[in-house]
Formats: C-alpha cells, structure tokens, sequence
C-alpha cells in the first residue's frame, strides 16, 4: 500500500530551492517540492508527500486529519513510518 504522509517545511534548501527539509512525526528528510514551483512553499507549511515528492500544501487541519486516519491503518502506517525514519536526515 502507498501512503500520502503530510510533514511540515523546515527549511529550503538553500544550494537547491527544488527541495525542502520536511519534518514527519519527528523525522526529517529532504523531499522534492519541484511540483510545487507555483505554490510559493516555505518554513512552517504543511505539504503531502508520497515518494519522496511534495504532491499539493495543505492546511495544518489537514494535515493532522491526514495524520490521525494514517494512524488508524496500523501496520501499513507503521511500515511506512519506519521505511521513513531509515531514510531520514540530519
């Protein structure tokens, strides 16, 4: 099963403004926002990402909406989670 996971922007990379760290329940990572070139994306917005790709913003009620349902799947949000926390960065 793939999973739309929201996080919240961090920080733009300054080096390359395609990508964002995005923090995910804790674990952050650096995602694409290319898709999102339109949509002035900075610090402090949330974003669902799926693949490593910042797909659409979203609001912060959204966001934990999104959160909350995910959290009900169990395994394949626990799965997902932990595939995301191996891949995260500093």
């Amino acid at each position: 099963m793939c999973l739309g996971i929201p996080g919240e922007v961090v920080e733009i990379l300054t080096d390359r403004q395609d990508l964002a760290k995005v923090d995910v329940c804790g674990v952050r990572r650096a995602i694409n926002i290319g898709l999102l070139a339109d949509e002035d994306v900075r610090p402090g917005d949330w974003v669902l990402i799926h693949v490593g790709f910042a797909l659409s913003k979203i609001d912060e009620e959204e966001a934990q909406a999104a959160l909350d349902f995910l959290e009900g799947l169990g395994k394949a949000y626990q799965d997902e989670m932990d595939a995301l926390r191996d891949s995260r960065i500093d």
